[in-house]
């Protein structure tokens, strides 16, 4: 049962301990956000899917645009993060390879639809939200960049450029993957884009005696 769920089935200003109506009122944002975009959106909608007062709503964000900061900053982490992940639990590159666009396209699937407050959002131009999207696609890109060039002789802004396209392809490709209504099975299109990315990668020339490095950068 979500947090939402659970809120309904309280009598409506019921208390809750302060963190938890904190992410009942992320969870209720992020629906009207996903559905509606952020103009669209209310903070009357909002108060209403979560349950609560709009004064109530209001303690705990003073306004729609802190709302939405709320949202991004925790969906940008959690797509740093699951970068993080997909290098980190291997040391084969080809699989690191495969796991980042995985991670991509798993974000991207979710049922949530919260990767269009990130990718989609119809607020780009406001600096604070720019600022926090750039940030979180700089975070993944060197993760992947320090990858680069531990394993091979380039440098660090080779490295970074191509840890940029890595990301920017998986990026693109599972939204694109996504628009066309899923008629690729996930996996065969994240093998079919890691695939792209792997030949890519494989040629450049790793560190001079690294053989496990090495075996793993021929796979």
């Amino acid at each position: 049962m979500t947090a939402i769920q659970e809120a309904q089935e309280r009598p409506r200003g019921a208390r809750l301990p302060r963190s938890a109506r904190r992410e009942q009122l992320l969870g209720a944002a992020q629906e009207v956000f996903v559905a509606h975009g952020y103009h669209a959106a209310a903070m009357d909608d909002i108060a209403d899917r979560a349950g609560v007062s709009k004064p109530v709503l209001y303690q705990h964000f003073p306004g729609k645009l802190e709302l939405y900061l709320a949202l991004l900053d925790k969906h940008c982490d959690a797509l740093v993060e699951s970068t993080r992940e997909a290098l980190s639990t291997t040391s084969d590159n080809k699989q690191r390879v495969a796991n980042t666009m995985e991670a991509y396209f798993n974000y991207v699937s979710s049922e949530s639809g919260a990767f269009r407050l990130v990718f989609e959002s119809d607020l780009t131009n406001e600096p604070a939200v720019r600022e926090r999207v750039e940030r979180a696609s700089e975070a993944s890109a060197t993760l992947v960049s320090k990858v680069i060039q531990e394993d091979t002789d380039l440098p660090e802004a080779e490295s970074k450029l191509l840890a940029a396209g890595v990301c920017g392809l998986a990026q693109i490709t599972a939204r694109y993957w996504l628009s066309q209504g899923l008629e690729i099975p996930r996996d065969e299109a994240v093998r079919l884009v890691a695939s792209l990315s792997w030949r890519g990668l494989k040629g450049f020339p790793m560190h001079p005696g690294e053989l496990p490095g090495e075996a793993a950068h021929q796979g």
